[in-house]
């Protein structure tokens, strides 16, 4: 089957490709490949409130009317490409058939990380990234479980909060002194541990986890690097994830030495008529100017919709400042930044309430990132100073 536009990956930035697509003017037939064999949907209340049972997966819909992709003549199938042959134009797929394409866009996102350690395959040992995860997670993370979670990463700490909403009982291990030490640093990181303590989640830093068993009576035990054995009931394996870039590395597309796909500020990758965006893309950015590799879900959505405008052969680039927005618990950060890095950091308490904004500047004093709990107005004003280069506060 021959279609004009095919989206392989059926996640935000997929979504953002076929609609911007549409929106820009494209003509012609357009298909989407759902990898996980359901329409797109907003990732981030797996490790929220879809977690916690507030929600149910058929409200995360990212189409905002339930006949949208009808109204749009796009194609929502199930399937997985299982090869990419540019020079002939077609994706191959696991149904044994193949689609020819007048162009095409690769939105395969990124796999969470299972560590190479005995026991990170046991039954009872979970990742978090489809809805599927978040309700097998769910489902056996009932009031009273034991809980360990490995990770402090932002999907790692909102779970964790999460789970302790739940009733469970959480310990996260983490090899960071932190949580999101490395990212943050030290200062907003020691106020992301005292959030979690406050939540009740008992963390357990500067350590490696080394193994996980199941005893004879059926317990998890998981053995950290420092001699200390942790019982659990269910494990939560949060590490972080790893670019899905198979397809595109075994079709001979240009990637760094991560797999990253690499695409100019237009998300065009090496091969013509094959795009890349989201999490699988290191892209070009027009007013950092260099090529930037960001997670987050509102860049995902940019890039796919600069992707299907570029595809409906309009002007467009990614020239958005990447952030992020994270809810722990009850409270909830901001976040913007070019996201390669910070020399200084400068904290700054608002008032008695915890409000605080974290400047991030590079060594010649420009504002490279500003983070917010409770305070828009430097969160706006941040992603100005950061877009055009002013010195940080």
């Amino acid at each position: 089957m021959t279609y004009d536009f095919c989206v392989v990956g059926g996640g935000p930035a997929g979504h953002a490709a076929a609609t911007a697509y549409r929106e820009a003017g494209g003509r012609g037939t357009v298909v989407l490949l759902a990898g996980e064999g359901r329409e797109p949907y907003r990732r981030p209340p797996l490790s929220k409130e879809l977690l916690r049972g507030e929600l149910e997966p058929d409200t995360l819909a990212l189409a905002p009317e339930a006949d949208t992709y009808n109204k749009l003549e796009i194609t929502v199938r199930p399937g997985v490409a299982l090869s990419l042959h540019p020079g002939e134009r077609r994706v191959a797929l696991d149904d044994a058939t193949s689609i020819t394409y007048r162009s095409c866009v690769l939105a395969t996102g990124a796999q969470p990380v299972r560590p190479d350690l005995p026991g990170a395959h046991l039954p009872g040992v979970h990742v978090l990234r489809t809805v599927a995860d978040a309700l097998s997670l769910r489902n056996a993370a009932v009031p009273g479980t034991r809980v360990l979670v490995l990770g402090s990463g932002f999907i790692g700490c909102e779970a964790a909060a999460s789970l302790r909403a739940r009733g469970c009982a959480v310990t996260l291990l983490s090899q960071e002194r932190a949580p999101q030490e490395a990212r943050l640093g030290a200062p907003v990181a020691e106020r992301l541990a005292g959030w979690l303590e406050a939540e009740g989640v008992d963390g357990r830093y500067d350590r490696e986890l080394l193994r996980i068993e199941r005893t004879p009576d059926g317990v998890l035990q998981a053995t950290a690097s420092d001699g200390a054995t942790i019982a659990a009931d269910v494990v939560l394996l949060a590490g972080g994830v790893a670019p899905d870039t198979a397809l595109a590395r075994a079709a001979g597309l240009a990637v760094d030495d991560r797999g990253l796909i690499r695409a100019d500020a237009q998300q065009r990758t090496s091969a013509p008529g094959v795009l890349a965006c989201g999490d699988c893309a290191l892209t070009h950015h027009a007013i950092a100017g260099r090529p930037l590799h960001v997670e987050h879900w509102g860049d995902a959505l940019a890039q796919g919709a600069v992707a299907g405008w570029t595809a409906a052969g309009r002007d467009a680039q990614w020239d958005v400042v990447p952030g992020f927005w994270s809810t722990i618990g009850r409270r909830s950060l901001k976040h913007a930044a070019w996201g390669d890095g910070f020399d200084t950091i400068n904290l700054v308490d608002h008032g008695d309430d915890g409000a605080f904004t974290a400047w991030y500047g590079d060594a010649t004093g420009r504002c490279v990132g500003v983070l917010t709990h409770d305070f828009d107005p430097d969160y706006e004003a941040g992603r100005r100073m950061i877009e055009q280069g002013a010195a940080r506060p």
